[in-house]
């Protein structure tokens, strides 16, 4: 899977690389039987890089990352971004400065053409990303490769 291809093609001194990792809900107080319904969160992949102090949530799906809008023509899923959204701010943590600004990234496949956008808020940039199942094996790597690098800002060599 996605998870590793980037342990093994992402430099080990500088990145980490997480999957399936359970995410704790930033609770303050729950009533008695909450604890059995109460749902929990699981992160698909975590990227850490080391030297530029970054962390990446990437949740993939396996739709189209873009579906018809009420008042557009295409639109970005809103469910997968309040799930990345609740990713990130739950896991906020002043004893854990990556959790601050920690970065999201919804990966999708598609068909002939990539995607990759983004925007910030409060402090969190969520990606919005495409690999083009069309090409080859290589392709989808140095794809895979470059959206990661993309979103923990630096070089693909790095």
């Amino acid at each position: 899977g996605i998870a590793g291809l980037y342990r093994v093609h992402l430099a080990k001194t500088t990145w980490q690389v997480s999957a399936g990792k359970e995410l704790k809900w930033a609770l303050s107080d729950q009533s008695a039987g909450s604890a059995e319904i109460f749902p929990t969160m699981k992160s698909d992949i975590i990227l850490e890089h080391k030297t530029a102090q970054r962390r990446i949530i990437i949740d993939t799906k396996f739709n189209s990352i873009l579906t018809k809008g009420w008042y557009r023509e295409q639109s970005l899923r809103n469910g997968y971004i309040y799930q990345l959204y609740t990713y990130l701010r739950t896991q906020e943590n002043k004893t854990d400065p990556l959790s601050l600004n920690a970065a999201g990234l919804l990966l999708h496949p598609a068909v002939g053409y990539m995607l990759n956008e983004y925007v910030v808020t409060q402090g969190h940039k969520i990606h919005f990303a495409t690999v083009d199942m069309t090409v080859d094996a290589k392709a989808i790597k140095k794809q895979l490769l470059a959206i990661a690098h993309d979103c923990a800002g630096v070089a693909v060599d790095d």
